[in-house]
């Protein structure tokens, strides 16, 4: 399935966090916050008022609670507005 962004919205991809500290522990899943960082895998053509800035393939920075939850063929992903993305990387 082929999923295809609209207007100023984008799909990204979330990295995932780590698991273990640079002392080697291992954090609990329960204990890893959710990511808040990933790869854009799609954006859409942008408005009259806002062109769209993120391109395919930028790992882009969003807030915690950003965006929406999807689940595709068992991948999950988040379509969130370009206005929600804190920074590109």
């Amino acid at each position: 399935m082929a999923i295809k962004a609209i207007l100023n919205k984008i799909i990204v991809e979330p990295v995932e966090a780590e698991t273990k500290t640079a002392s080697g522990i291992i954090i609990p899943d329960s204990a890893q916050e959710k990511p808040n960082r990933g790869k854009v895998i799609a954006t859409g053509n942008g408005t009259k008022d806002e062109p769209m800035e993120v391109k395919v393939g930028d790992i882009v920075v969003f807030g915690k609670y950003s965006g929406t939850e999807l689940n595709v063929d068992g991948d999950k992903y988040i379509i969130m507005s370009q206005n929600e993305v804190l920074a590109i990387l």
